[in-house]
């Protein structure tokens, strides 16, 4: 299953990946660099920052994202 990149804004970019879809030569990575970042980083952090904290703490913080969670719900 193919999946087509996302339509950029710019019309000489969209010009280009129609051309591109066409003839059959879509990038096979469409991901933004700052996209790449991001998921490098959530990949880093969050094992590091679990860690981190003690269980005291990291429970600490799992009640309070509950009570948020249902506090939204109501």
């Amino acid at each position: 299953m193919t999946t087509t990149p996302k339509r950029p804004r710019d019309p000489n970019q969209l010009a280009k990946l129609i051309a591109d879809i066409a003839v059959g030569e879509t990038p096979k990575d469409t991901r933004t660099t700052t996209e790449v970042r991001a998921s490098k980083a959530g990949a880093k952090g969050g094992p590091a920052r679990a860690k981190a904290l003690t269980p005291q703490q990291r429970s600490e913080i799992a009640r309070i994202a509950a009570a948020a969670r249902w506090k939204k719900g109501s």
